[in-house]
């Protein structure tokens, strides 16, 4: 993927009054959140089809610099559980295609009860990253998908694996080219709001990956009590404060 190393922001770009006065006020909720906020990750791909005029709407409201990631439809990861997906695979990297070179990264999220089998995962991935160019990650909620086998079988597919919290498999390396957050909240799921050490923390960590030459996402996904931008902001604030004035100052 051409483009941001670094890209922040949170799932869906709703804009809560708490935070509306760090967007511009002119304009539709992405064209304000793609003024301040340098990536997105689209969750509703997971749910229903959009449009390929949908997904060129969405992608001419927002900068040149701006990255979509999107997620890949239940009914390919959830439903018919990674087999038999070349028609609705076909039919969403169609749709999605739209996006054209602000198609930062697809997100592979798994159901827990999916567990690893290599020729299932094999297939699936190798046919996945041979239709796409742009970043793929994958997020396993089964404890088999940390194994070794596991994990060299999507390195060798250059797929990464997002790190999520709260943390639901063991925890592996990153390897490759990318590193892909997704902070859902904790202790409370999709409410709770992070602390400033630990953003502090993370914000460190983003940067070791970056220094190590990976492309680096940081999705927030604590939006139940529009705790995502907030957090999403004061992490931006933290990358930039080595040259500010460049976006306005989030919240502390």
């Amino acid at each position: 993927m051409e483009g941001p190393t670094s890209l922040i922001g949170c799932a869906g770009w709703s804009l809560a009054s708490a935070v509306a006065g760090f967007f511009p006020a002119g304009g539709s909720h992405l064209e304000r959140y793609a003024q301040v906020l340098p990536a997105v990750e689209i969750n509703s791909s997971f749910y229903r089809p959009h449009r390929p005029a949908t997904y060129a709407r969405w992608r001419d409201s927002v900068p040149a610099a701006f990255r979509f990631a999107v997620k890949v439809p239940k009914v390919i990861t959830h439903e018919r559980r990674l087999c038999d997906v070349e028609e609705p695979l076909a039919r969403f990297l169609d749709e999605v295609g739209h996006l054209d070179e602000k198609l930062g990264c697809l997100l592979v999220q798994l159901p827990p009860s999916l567990r690893f089998e290599p020729a299932v995962a094999g297939a699936f991935f190798e046919g996945l990253r041979a239709r796409t160019r742009g970043d793929v990650v994958c997020e396993p909620r089964h404890e088999t998908w940390s194994s070794e086998a596991a994990q060299r079988l999507l390195a060798d597919v250059r797929v990464g694996v997002v790190r999520a919290d709260p943390q639901v498999v063991p925890e592996v390396p990153v390897r490759g080219e990318v590193a892909y957050y997704r902070l859902h909240g904790s202790p409370k799921i999709y409410h709770s709001e992070y602390s400033e050490p630990f953003l502090d923390a993370l914000a460190r960590e983003l940067s070791a990956h970056q220094r190590a030459g990976r492309r680096t996402w940081c999705i927030f996904d604590n939006t139940a009590s529009f705790a995502a931008v907030p957090n999403a902001l004061s992490l931006l604030r933290r990358q930039r404060d080595e040259a500010p004035g460049s976006r306005p100052e989030a919240p502390r």
